[in-house]
């Protein structure tokens, strides 16, 4: 059973799963020919947050492995997609999930994989 900061961590990745799920349906319903790329990457996002809760509520040590390997996968997209973003806005005419490295959600897109795998790599020692 999960406790403490892993209760926490899974709750957030869950309200991230739900947040980006949602925003991504509605927008790849609605209005994708506006910004294909921008809805296609927040697909990703959501796919990526719905796996990583997946994984944590599983347990299990190579459900840890695939949740580490996922989080510092997510880290990389969230850190290629804010950068992207900041330097070349008109590729972007509507935000992502990881627009400007998440401030559309309080930068917790950067935050979520930082200490995602500082847990997972504390939580294998326990």
């Amino acid at each position: 059973m999960i406790q403490g900061p892993g209760l926490l961590l899974v709750w957030l990745y869950g309200v991230m799963s739900v947040g980006a799920v949602s925003r991504t349906a509605f927008e790849i319903s609605t209005k994708f020919d506006r910004a294909p790329l921008a809805y296609t990457l927040s697909g990703v996002a959501a796919v990526v947050y719905v796996f990583i809760t997946y994984t944590l509520v599983r347990g299990g040590e190579r459900a840890r492995r695939a949740a580490l390997v996922c989080c510092a996968g997510e880290l990389v997209g969230v850190l290629t997609v804010g950068t992207w973003t900041l330097v070349d806005a008109s590729a972007f005419p509507d935000a992502t999930v990881w627009s400007g490295f998440g401030w559309g959600y309080l930068f917790i897109p950067v935050l979520l994989p930082l200490t995602g795998m500082l847990w997972l790599r504390g939580s294998r020692r326990a």
